[in-house]
């Protein structure tokens, strides 16, 4: 009899767990495993959101540095190109240039007579206006940090508590057959899979992107510089 009850046990246990679809080994799994699942879901969703986003913004964040650069340096004079730009809302390298004349034209309008001052107040504004840029360009880069660093990690912790459960289904039913594990352990590796599914491309994401955006500061402050001391030149010829 004991024999014949293992038999039957065996040959019921395949049918039980057949099925091992994506859909059902997460409808069969333990709600804390659930709930690990959903919000690594969750997390890849809006951590594509974001990639996307930043993706498209400094593409398009180049293109209009470039156009402003190409515009700038082609002798128009300053004056035009702040009547140009000051009535739109300029970003990137165009706020840098409307900030900084903003401040100059202001503080000659207010008749100004000490270069060192004016130098540093346009200074101080050419500094302020590329924070105020680069934090934009970094707003949210921070999530894809922190999804990569720990996503695998709340997957792990899905996984870990999926084989706890499993352990002891197999310790209350006292069936050890692999088609008995098998399901209960494929479980709680969706729950790392999943994890590492939102990890990596955050982690890629990332560090592209935050090089991408280290590069545009790098291009705001050499334009800054040499902004800079065109006005001082003209502030010179002015005072």
């Amino acid at each position: 009899m004991p024999e014949d009850g293992v038999t039957q046990a065996i040959l019921a246990a395949p049918e039980i767990s057949s099925d091992l679809s994506l859909m059902t080994l997460f409808l069969q799994a333990h709600i804390v495993v659930k709930v690990v699942m959903i919000g690594l879901m969750l997390a890849s969703v809006w951590s594509w959101a974001i990639i996307v986003d930043k993706t498209i913004l400094f593409s398009r964040i180049r293109k209009q540095m470039d156009r402003f650069e190409k515009v700038f340096w082609s002798g128009k004079s300053l004056e035009e190109l702040y009547r140009s730009l000051s009535g739109r809302t300029p970003t990137a390298m165009a706020s840098v240039f409307v900030a900084a004349m903003r401040e100059w034209k202001r503080s000659f309008e207010a008749g100004a007579r000490s270069p060192m001052g004016l130098h540093m107040r346009i200074d101080k504004v050419l500094e302020v206006t590329i924070s105020r840029e680069l934090e934009r360009l970094e707003r949210r880069l921070l999530f894809l940090a922190t999804v990569g660093s720990a996503a695998p990690f709340i997957g792990l912790f899905g996984t870990v508590w999926g084989i706890m459960t499993s352990f002891q289904a197999i310790a209350s039913s006292k069936n050890t057959a692999l088609a008995v594990v098998a399901p209960g352990i494929a479980e709680a590796l969706l729950a790392t899979a999943l994890g590492l599914l939102a990890a990596i491309p955050a982690v890629v994401a990332y560090n592209k992107l935050s090089n991408e955006a280290g590069k545009i500061a790098q291009r705001l402050e050499s334009f800054a510089d040499e902004f800079s001391a065109i006005l001082s030149r003209q502030v010179d010829e002015r005072v």
